[in-house]
C-alpha cells in the first residue's frame, strides 16, 4: 500500500502511521531500529529497494529524506509505504523543499521509534549541510559508501580525516569475503611470514585500497596496488612467501581460483557482494568496528604513494 501526503507535516505523517497500525498494518513493537536514509532524488528508489530487502532480516522503520527546490517555498511532501511495498518494514519518504532543506534533522525526529537504535545511511557522499550533520548527531551508527562517490579514493581520505567510532563504510563491508578467505588461507601450514603482497583491481574502487591497507597493517609488510581500468573491484591478491606465492584470482564472474605451492588449484565461490548484503551486514552489528577504524586511520598510511594518489584525486 502506498499513501501520498502532499503539502503535509511530520505530525500528520506520524498520526497516519498510528492509524495504519491500529487498522492492522505494521506492528511497531516488532521493529528493532530506525534506518534513516539521506538520499538524492535519483537514489531514492535504489536505496529503498536495498533497505526493504535488508529489513526482512532486520525489521525496522525506514525514513528516507530527500530534497528539491532549495530556493522555493517551504513545503514537505510525504509518502508512506506499508505491506507488500515495504518489505518487512514501513517506509516513509519525506521530500523537503525551500528552507526546510536546511533543517531535515527536525523532520526526522518525530518519526524515530522510541527506545531503539538509529542508523543513518548516506548512499552517496558524506553529510554536508547542517541538517545532515544534525541527523548524524542523532544516530548510533553512520553508514556511507565510498564506492558510489564522485571521487571514491579522495572520499577515503575524507573518511579517514573525519573518522569516529560510529562510522562505517560499505566499501569495507564489500571485502568481508575476501578477508575471510585470505585469513583462512594463511591459517594453514607452513605458517611462513608473508614478505610482500600484490593487490590488483579497479583503479577507482576504494575496496582495493582498503584490503591493501588491511593486509599492510595485519602482515606488517609492503603492499603494492596494481590498478586497472574497468576491472571487477578486486581481481587478484598475491601473497609472496619464501616457499612460493599464494594467489587468489577472480578476473570476472563469481568464482575465484586459489593456487598454493604443492597443492591443486581450488575453485571458490567469491561473488561481488550486493548492496542489500552489505547493508544487512552493517545492520547486524551496531557496535564500533575497531578493525575498520585501524585500517582507515593507520593502515592506509602504510601504502606507498597513497597520500600522493589521494591528493591527486581530490585536486
Amino acid at each position: 500500500m502506498i499513501i501520498d501526503l502532499p503539502h503535509t507535516t511530520t505530525s500528520v505523517v506520524a498520526k497516519r502511521l498510528v492509524k495504519l497500525r491500529d487498522e492492522g498494518g505494521a506492528v511497531t513493537l516488532g521493529r528493532i531500529l530506525t534506518l534513516v536514509v539521506v538520499a538524492a532524488p535519483d537514489d531514492v528508489e535504489t536505496a529503498v529497494s536495498a533497505a526493504n530487502d535488508a529489513s526482512r532480516e532486520h525489521p525496522c522503520r525506514i525514513v528516507v529524506l530527500t530534497t528539491r527546490d532549495h530556493d522555493g517555498d517551504a513545503r514537505l511532501d510525504a509518502q508512506i509505504r506499508v505491506g507488500g511495498d515495504a518489505g518487512a518494514s514501513e517506509v516513509i519518504i519525506l521530500t523537503a523543499c525551500g528552507p526546510l532543506t536546511e533543517h531535515i534533522d527536525t523532520l526526522v525526529i518525530p518519526l524515530l521509534l522510541p527506545d531503539t537504535p538509529v542508523v543513518a545511511w548516506w548512499p552517496r557522499g558524506l553529510p554536508v549541510t547542517s541538517g545532515e550533520r544534525g541527523i548524524e548527531a542523532l544516530c548510533q551508527v553512520r553508514i556511507t559508501d565510498a564506492v558510489t562517490a564522485d571521487e571514491p579514493i579522495a572520499m577515503l581520505g575524507r573518511l579517514r580525516d573525519q573518522y569516529r567510532p560510529i562510522h562505517t563504510d560499505l566499501a569495507w563491508t564489500r571485502i568481508t569475503l575476501w578477508r575471510g578467505l585470505l585469513a583462512a588461507t594463511l591459517d594453514q601450514p607452513p605458517f611462513e611470514p608473508v614478505h610482500s603482497v600484490t593487490v590488483e583491481g579497479d583503479i577507482a574502487h576504494p575496496s582495493v585500497d582498503l584490503i591493501g591497507a588491511w593486509l599492510a597493517r595485519t602482515l606488517r609488510c609492503p603492499v603494492e596496488l596494481v590498478r586497472g581500468v574497468d576491472a571487477q573491484a578486486i581481481t587478484k591478491v598475491v601473497l609472496h612467501r619464501a616457499s612460493g606465492d599464494i594467489v587468489i584470482s577472480r578476473p570476472a564472474g563469481a568464482v575465484a581460483t586459489l593456487a598454493q605451492p604443492g597443492q591443486p588449484t581450488h575453485r571458490i565461490s567469491l561473488p561481488v557482494r550486493s548492496l542489500k548484503e552489505c547493508l544487512s551486514e552493517e545492520l547486524r552489528r551496531l557496535d564500533p568496528d575497531e578493525i575498520y577504524g585501524e585500517v582507515l586511520t593507520k593502515g592506509l598510511a602504510r601504502l606507498d604513494g597513497w597520500e600522493t594518489a589521494t591528493t591527486g584525486a581530490s585536486a
